[in-house]
This record gives structure tokens, C-alpha cells and sequence, in this order.
């Protein structure tokens, strides 16, 4: 402090705020000085080398996005344009079953085949482990932060590829040891993808073992369930047993109800979780603010349709007699054809925005041909919206105390990817806090808390997610009142409004709304403390 001001000296200097800490308690007025990459102050009156006037605007901590998918997106574009303009300072990578890392060489070319619905054409996998993957992004450069999950479809496809059978003792000790070694590389947890392949085949004795192996580390199971339509129920049951019986934390990945018939039932879905808590077992999940899910179009086949993997199922579906058994027996999501609309399918841009009915019709073909023959055209990388959640879920939901917000988005740009994507990619959290905000769904404090200290402290996180001295200097400052997001289904390659400074790493990423072209970002390794 400068004994004749009285003044506080920073680098950076973020003056006349209301500082939001991230706790869930009401905003107080404040400066708060940054010097490196530490919030060094916070109090009355700071001078920075540099000053950041927030005066009429909000200063919160870095918004974590506890459930993302841009373990590829940030090495084709790591600026992470979609997520920094909405406030992300750190995405938590590697969800729904699929991980960049490990990878044999088995599993790198399988990957160069078929892994190419959000990569560019000469885009290579060549990476091996956690290590390797982590140095390339570290070689590259990145604009904000990355915390790994390891994803049990990935170990599961290094030893079995996409086998449908259960592991032998020898298959699942080497599993075991892919788990302890990218854990023992900094890996926060695992996660499964239980409605796609290979994590589907796998019962939940499988995962219970694999989950035994989290419990040293006090690290995260994080699971997109094994169903979140009429099978929602038993999904989360299953997801709260693995926890009890492996004694490990619990991440239930974009909790909702899906699919009209079960509309109504998150009062029950979220009574579980209530109830698990009750009994001493951690369960916690995430939610995105939106009335339609997203996933890959090959997704929708039933599961004996996967056996052996995408060149298994391509060879299937040309056969009248898989499709017509597949007529037979449809999976929820094909009750209407025309809530699923194909947003990315790099060979046919002329479908995207369409829905499968009408692409059907547009092809003189029914739904299931037109879509099994979109998939052979585009070597199955076909991803969907599909609009199967209702709004009043979507309430119920995020008015409960313990969700999260996470985008189940990728980061990405315009530029970055081919066709249209979900717009949770661009707006999941400045559709919290504006829409929903102002719709007095949750408070502003309760909002902010969900995106900052709450996924912070689920994932182990000890030094982020607060407006805290001592803390890393991981800042969004925001207008509480422009804050919007803009994309849409039809447009969704806007960015949100807003977002006016963001400091990642105490580094300014953002400043007065524009990005300043800098890569401060760091790959956040758990330690054993």
C-alpha cells in the first residue's frame, strides 16, 4: 500500500464494481487489484498500472464450465472465441465417455477415420497419453483454461474397441491401469457416455469397479446417464448405486427429462437426488438452459446396430432387413420425426436447419431410410438437435439449489466449424444470467454462485472459482443488464452480449467486448493435496 494515498498498488486495477465473489451472497461494492496471476486485493481503493473502470457493471469470477466437449475444438481454434465471449475461463474436457487421452495406435486410427464431425479434413490424432495431448496444447498455446476428465468409452475402446460383452479379468485390469495412470497425470475424474458406444455395453459392475479407482484420488464420476427419457429413473438410480458402492463423488451431466410422454417427471428425478443426498451419498449435477438436446445422428440406432463399430454399422444399415427390424422396434426419439433436425452433416450442407421429416419428404423416402442414408453419405458423422425437453423441466430444474450450469458445448468460431451447431456452443451462460435472471427464475448471486464456486468445488478446484486474495486471477466482468445471448437454432454462430472484460490467468482475453489476441491459458492438472 502507498503510505501516502493509501492506496493499494496492483498490475491491474478493476475499480468502482460490484463485485459478485462468486459465494452466492448479494453483490458489494469493491475494487479489486490483480498483480501476476493472483487477485492480490480487494477493498476500497486500488491503483493499477493498468485500470479496468467497472462502474455500473458486475465483477465475478471466471465462469467454469463443468461440462464441455472442446478437447479437439481448442487445438483447431484456441482462442475458444464461443466460450470466452460468454465469460468461460476454464472448460472442463473430456465428458460424456470420450476423452482425447489415452489413445493407442488402434485408437488413433480408428479416430482419424471416423472422429472427424468437428475437425477439419487434415486434422491428424497423434498423440498417445494425457501427457502428450497436454503438450500439444501447451506447445499451441491456449486462451483459456482446460481441466481433463479421463472418458471411459476412450479406455474402453484402447482395450476392447467396441465390443459388445463385458470385459475379461485381464481387459478389465488393463482398463484399471489407462484410469490410474491418467489420473496419476492430473486427470479430475472419469466420465461415461451410457447411451453411446462403447460405454453402453458396459454393466454397471464395470463401472463400479472402474469408479473403485477414483476414491484415492478424491476424484469425480461424472456420468451421462444411461437414458433421460422413459428410462430416466432407473438411469439415475443407477448413476447414485455406482456412487454408493465405489465411494465416490457423483456428476449427473445435463440433468433433464426428455421426450413428451415424460414431461412433468423432474419433480421425481430430482427427489432422487434429494433423497441419495439424505443417505450420505454425493450426488450433485449440471444443467444447460435450453428445450432441445443435441448428439450425433448415429446415436439414435439401437444399441446391437453399433456392435463392432462405425464400420460394422454402416455395412448394416445399407441391409432393407436391419432397417426394417430397426422399423420395428424404434427408439423413443423416432415417436416425431420432425423434432430432430440435423444441424452438421459436412457432405449435404443443403439438409442443415431441416428437419428428418422433412428431409424425408424433400427425398420421397420415409425417416428411416432418409436418415440411415444420410449416414452412409457422411460416413456416420451426422450431428442433431433434437427438441425434446420442456420448458417448465428446464424451470423446475434450475430452480433447485445444487445444479450447475455446464454447456455440454464445444468452443469454438465461425470459422472453426463447418455448419450449425447447438447454440449452447455460444450463449449457455449469458442465457442464465440474462434470460432466465430476468425471468426470476434464480437470483443473479445464485446464478453466478452455479457457474463459479459451485463446479470449482466439485471438481477439486482449490484455487479458482471465488473473487478471493490469494486466488488466481480468473475474472469476468459483466453488464448485468446488456448481458444476452444471441444464438439461435436457425443462426447459431452469434456471440453473446455483455461480456466486457475477461481476465484469464490475470491476462485481459476480453477487454471492452473484444478479444485481445492472447493465450494465457494453462491445462489444470489434479494433485493429490
Amino acid at each position: 500500500m502507498n503510505p501516502l494515498t493509501g492506496m493499494q498498488s496492483a498490475e491491474i486495477g478493476i475499480k468502482n464494481g460490484r463485485v459478485l465473489d462468486g459465494s452466492g451472497n448479494p453483490w458489494f461494492y469493491g475494487d479489486i487489484g490483480v498483480t501476476g496471476d493472483t487477485i492480490t486485493y480487494i477493498g476500497k481503493e486500488v491503483k493499477g498500472e493498468t485500470t479496468i473502470n467497472a462502474d455500473g457493471l458486475m465483477i465475478a469470477p471466471g465462469f467454469i464450465d463443468i461440462h464441455s466437449h472442446s478437447d479437439l475444438p481448442l487445438l483447431i481454434d484456441p482462442r475458444g472465441m464461443s466460450k470466452i465471449t460468454q465469460g468461460v475461463t476454464t472448460e472442463v474436457i473430456g465428458n460424456c465417455g470420450t476423452s482425447a487421452a489415452p489413445m493407442n495406435k488402434r485408437l488413433q486410427d480408428y479416430r482419424n477415420k471416423y472422429a472427424r464431425s468437428q475437425t477439419s479434413e487434415d486434422f491428424v490424432y497423434d498423440w498417445t497419453d494425457l501427457d502428450s495431448y497436454i503438450k500439444r496444447v501447451e506447445e499451441q498455446g491456449v486462451a483459456l483454461n482446460i481441466a481433463p476428465l479421463t472418458g471411459h468409452g476412450t479406455i474402453r475402446q484402447n482395450v476392447m474397441l467396441d465390443d459388445n460383452r463385458p470385459p475379461s479379468d485381464s481387459e478389465l485390469k488393463q482398463m484399471k491401469e489407462l484410469l490410474r495412470d491418467n489420473l496419476k497425470k492430473g486427470s479430475w475424474g472419469m466420465s461415461t457416455g451410457l447411451i453411446y458406444t462403447p460405454s453402453q455395453y458396459a454393466d454397471t459392475w464395470e463401472l463400479i469397479e472402474l469408479s473403485k479407482q477414483l476414491k484415492p484420488f478424491d476424484a469425480l464420476y461424472a456420468s451421462h446417464i444411461r437414458g433421460e427419457g422413459a428410462t430416466v429413473i432407473p438411469a439415475i438410480k443407477e448413476a447414485i448405486e455406482i456412487g454408493e458402492k465405489a465411494e465416490v463423488r457423483v456428476q449427473i451431466s445435463h440433468f433433464k427429462v426428455c421426450g413428451a410422454k415424460n414431461w412433468g417427471i423432474s419433480d421425481k428425478t430430482l427427489q432422487l437426488v434429494i433423497d441419495a443426498r439424505n443417505r450420505g451419498i454425493d450426488v450433485d449435477f449440471d444443467q444447460y438452459p435450453y428445450t432441445a438436446s443435441s448428439t450425433g445422428l448415429a446415436a439414435l440406432l439401437p444399441p446391437w446396430v453399433h456392435e463392432g463399430g462405425m464400420d460394422k454399422l454402416l455395412e448394416r444399415i445399407k441391409s432393407k432387413e436391419i432397417r426394417d427390424r430397426i422399423r420395428a422396434d424404434p427408439v423413443e426419439e423416432m415417436d416425431d420425426w420432425s423434432r430432430l433436425m440435423v444441424v452438421h452433416a459436412r457432405n449435404n450442407p443443403e439438409y442443415e436447419g431441416l428437419n428428418l421429416q422433412e428431409m424425408a419428404e424433400k427425398q420421397q423416402k420415409t425417416p428411416l431410410d432418409a436418415m440411415c442414408d444420410l449416414l452412409l453419405e457422411e460416413n456416420g458423422q451426422v450431428i442433431i438437435v433434437l427438441f425434446e425437453i420442456n420448458e417448465a423441466d428446464v424451470r423446475r430444474i434450475m430452480s433447485n439449489h445444487l445444479g450447475m450450469v455446464g454447456s455440454d458445448g464445444r468452443a469454438v468460431s465461425p470459422e472453426s466449424i463447418p455448419g450449425k451447431v447447438h447454440p449452447r456452443y455460444y450463449g449457455t451462460f449469458t442465457r442464465a444470467l440474462g434470460y432466465y435472471v430476468r425471468e426470476g427464475v434464480l437470483p443473479l448471486q445464485h446464478a453466478v454462485r452455479r457457474m463459479t464456486s459451485a463446479p470449482a468445488r466439485r471438481l477439486g478446484l482449490q484455487d479458482r472459482g471465488l473473487i478471493r486474495e490469494g486466488y488466481k486471477a480468473d475474472i469476468t466482468v459483466f453488464d448485468p443488464v446488456k448481458i444476452v445471448d444471441k444464438a439461435t437454432f436457425t443462426e447459431p454462430h452469434q456471440y453473446s452480449e455483455g461480456i466486457m472484460y475477461v481476465l484469464v490467468n490475470g491476462v485481459p482475453i476480453i477487454e471492452k467486448g473484444a478479444y485481445t489476441d492472447k493465450y494465457p491459458g494453462r491445462v489444470l492438472r489434479k494433485t493429490l493435496s
